[in-house]
């Protein structure tokens, strides 16, 4: 009779949490970022430097704080890194949520939905969100962070993204924390998807 393995039963992700990132998270936050920008390269078309890395002076920057502007958090599931947020903005007229990325075993279990709405919670006051049109999750996700965040106080643009005319224009999504923003406007249906 042949012998039967049992099977594992799956294993339940642990909530996520946000917690601020510092200078001794950069190895994992540098290895996260890795992986944020391999999944954006499918909508700006950006390779690997020779080396194998993208450009990362946005987490060089974020690593720099609150004094130059800046937050950075890191995801946790548990012991493990789940993702990462970088803020810019942070005291300024509008925060703006400048990378967000949930690892692909965190996602479509509500913990991003719930990182984004810890991000923006620690930051009250009015937030500005860019993303692709190309990416169907990313435009249903931020329309659903706007929505919950503010109500039916959002808006919604279409912005050039600078020095890259050869893309499509970025989405901006913006609304002041609590809901209390100005100008309503819930955007029609997405504009079509185009190849970067």
């Amino acid at each position: 009779m042949p012998a039967h393995r049992a099977t594992a039963p799956e294993s339940v992700p642990a909530p996520v949490s946000v917690q601020p990132a510092s200078e001794a998270d950069r190895p994992v936050l540098e290895r996260l970022w890795l992986m944020f920008r391999h999944d954006m390269s499918a909508f700006d078309g950006s390779m690997p430097a020779r080396d194998g890395t993208f450009r990362s002076d946005r987490l060089g920057a974020a690593l720099a704080g609150a004094d130059a502007g800046w937050a950075a958090y890191l995801l946790r599931s548990g012991p493990h890194p789940a993702g990462l947020a970088l803020v810019r903005g942070v005291g300024g007229p509008a925060r703006v949520m400048n990378s967000f990325f949930v690892a692909r075993g965190a996602r479509g279990k509500g913990a991003g939905l719930r990182a984004a709405r810890e991000v923006v919670a620690r930051h009250p006051g009015p937030w500005e969100i860019p993303f692709q049109d190309a990416n169907a999750v990313a435009v249903r996700f931020w329309r659903r962070v706007a929505a919950e965040a503010a109500g039916e106080a959002w808006a919604e643009e279409r912005r050039p993204v600078p020095g890259r005319p050869d893309l499509p224009p970025d989405v901006w999504i913006s609304f002041t924390g609590g809901g209390t923003g100005p100008g309503v406007r819930r955007p029609g249906p997405p504009a079509s998807p185009a190849s970067p």
